[in-house]
């Protein structure tokens, strides 16, 4: 049976933690040599360097940053093992951790997570991490993250073991600050060709759907700027640079905080929110929150099934 050497994962996690093992060195109180041995022998115990040097910096590997996160909740689960065996267990909170996708608007991802901090069984503790569709369901198939929040869902051709779970679709509307109102209102949303737009990059499933929009109805769109980061759309909107899109369960909350009005609504132009977990039968009380709370409040007037087209 092979057998991890515990201190050898302490010596890595704070080298990597620290970003040296100078600073690795000063924590512990250990020689640099010391520290050098440990982590080549845990690096020949698994077969694979940790740390590759870049100047007179270390950075970790691939599996150097796997081994980190599975070092991160050992050391964290020690912690609690030992505040719980002394009686000194304040923090009771389960943890929940999330996917989502970079592309999803921040204030959706808030209205979605808010009912697992809600829940009156269980205080609970949220760690969330954004990426790419493909980076989080690999971590979701390693278990590294309970649950992954998407506009898009998962398709066989991934090839993981997970099941979409369809939380609702809502149309959008068009923001923008009150100087642009007026041009929009004549023959809207025909009108919007004449007003400077702000969209998410191509790469997203909104921008999918708004330019085979504008193709449909053979509208020329002036757009100024284009934005990966949905906040980014917001900041550049908000001081008037142009109008954009929004989901419009969004709209009255989103034109208050940023201070903007709104030009209509697109019902056609449809916005889908799926939960990706690995469970078909969803079990874990935070996704039962989210999954409930968003079918039967946040897009409770959107149907039970994803519509095509």
């Amino acid at each position: 049976m092979d057998w991890l050497n515990y201190h050898h994962l302490l010596y890595f996690h704070t080298v990597a933690r620290t970003g040296s093992i100078t600073e690795a060195c000063k924590e512990l109180h250990l020689a640099q040599p010391t520290i050098s041995t440990q982590l080549r022998k845990l690096e020949d115990s698994l077969g694979t360097p940790l740390f590759v040097k870049e100047g007179r910096h270390l950075q970790m590997t691939q599996t150097g940053q796997t081994v980190f996160q599975y070092a991160d909740q050992i050391f964290s689960l020690g912690r609690e093992l030992l505040h719980t065996v002394k009686g000194k267990a304040a923090d009771k909170a389960t943890k929940f951790s999330v996917g989502v996708l970079d592309v999803l608007p921040k204030h959706i991802v808030h209205q979605l997570l808010k009912p697992a901090l809600q829940s009156p069984e269980n205080a609970v503790r949220i760690t969330c991490y954004e990426g790419k569709l493909d980076s989080l369901l690999a971590d979701l198939a390693l278990h590294r993250i309970d649950l992954v929040l998407s506009d898009t869902p998962l398709t066989r051709s991934l090839h993981i073991k997970a099941y979409n779970h369809f939380l609702g679709q809502c149309g959008t509307s068009v923001i923008g600050q009150k100087k642009f109102m007026a041009t929009l209102a004549q023959d809207f949303p025909r009108s919007l060709s004449n007003v400077p737009l702000l969209l998410p990059t191509d790469t997203t499933e909104l921008r999918r759907a708004v330019d085979q929009w504008f193709e449909e109805n053979r509208i020329v769109p002036n757009i100024v700027g284009e934005f990966e980061d949905s906040a980014l759309i917001k900041v550049f909107g908000s001081e008037g640079t142009g109008v954009f899109f929004v989901p419009s369960v969004l709209e009255s909350q989103l034109c208050q905080q940023y201070q903007l009005e709104s030009a209509g609504r697109i019902d056609e132009i449809q916005e889908r929110f799926y939960a990706i977990s690995v469970e078909r039968m969803l079990k874990h009380p935070s996704v039962l929150a989210i999954t409930n709370a968003a079918r039967n409040k946040l897009f409770a007037d959107s149907p039970s099934q994803p519509r095509r087209g």
